[in-house]
């Protein structure tokens, strides 16, 4: 759990190719987190306002019920936005920040559960102490929610993107011929990904062939459950062809 920081989360897939992510420091991650509470101050005022006429019949009871209330919007809030936003609360979207899974897998419902469950754990004994020391001293940069959930939270860069002419599809890409769906893969797919995506096009000749064809195959189921194409625009393309399509619509415009 704890040992040597590191700013970069090491992905390494089974064939033992290893790719680098940029880890979102304690500085980050607190600044994200102050948007998000008063994202969530502000939907909790709007929420609360009925509550006001209980004043009238209990001041003790609507104050109880009010923090309940916070509780239970700070954790949904965090729930259903890293859910449906792919990783991302409004603060990590403001600072490009993301959730992901510590093994460079798609995230899982459960894992958002987890991490944001959790926060009533690392708030303790008050403005995150507990979870931001986590944080501090884990070599990951990770709360007591991360390392339950085995999550960390990344950064979104975007990447140069070098002469990308020799991975790309050496024919007609079907992919084009359905423009909504390449809308939705680049919103589906972060800048990381499609920068691993293309960093393993780029290092073809350094992989044996057994080796390679293991690879692309594990980075193709992977995109194929981020955006899915008909099967008419994949029928007959191998797993290498399917990725070089991809990398097309993801960086040419």
């Amino acid at each position: 759990m704890v040992g040597a920081r590191t700013n970069l989360l090491e992905v390494a897939t089974p064939e033992g190719v290893s790719f680098s992510i940029a880890l979102a420091g304690p500085a980050s991650r607190c600044t994200a987190w102050l948007i998000d509470l008063a994202c969530i101050i502000a939907l909790q005022s709007l929420l609360t306002l009925p509550l006001k006429l209980l004043n009238l019949i209990s001041v003790d009871f609507a104050t109880a019920l009010s923090i309940i209330l916070y509780f239970a919007i700070s954790i949904l809030y965090g729930i259903m936005l890293e859910w449906f936003w792919d990783g991302r609360t409004v603060g990590k979207r403001i600072l490009h920040l993301r959730v992901m899974d510590m093994e460079g897998l798609r995230l899982q419902f459960s894992q958002v559960m987890v991490r944001n469950l959790l926060r009533v754990v690392d708030v303790l004994p008050a403005f995150y102490l507990l979870g931001g020391t986590f944080c501090l001293v884990s070599r990951n940069y990770q709360r007591l929610g991360d390392l339950a959930a085995r999550t960390v939270v990344v950064r979104e860069t975007r990447t140069d993107v070098p002469d990308i002419t020799g991975i790309m599809p050496e024919k007609y890409n079907s992919f084009k011929a359905y423009p909504h769906l390449v809308a939705r893969a680049r919103e589906n797919i972060s800048p990381e990904n499609a920068a691993l995506l293309q960093d393993a096009l780029l290092r073809r000749n350094t992989l044996s062939p057994e080796v390679r064809n293991e690879v692309y195959a594990e980075f193709a189921g992977y995109f194929k459950g981020l955006c899915e194409f008909p099967q008419e625009a994949t029928d007959g393309l191998s797993d290498e062809r399917y990725l070089r399509n991809l990398v097309e619509i993801l960086f040419v415009r």
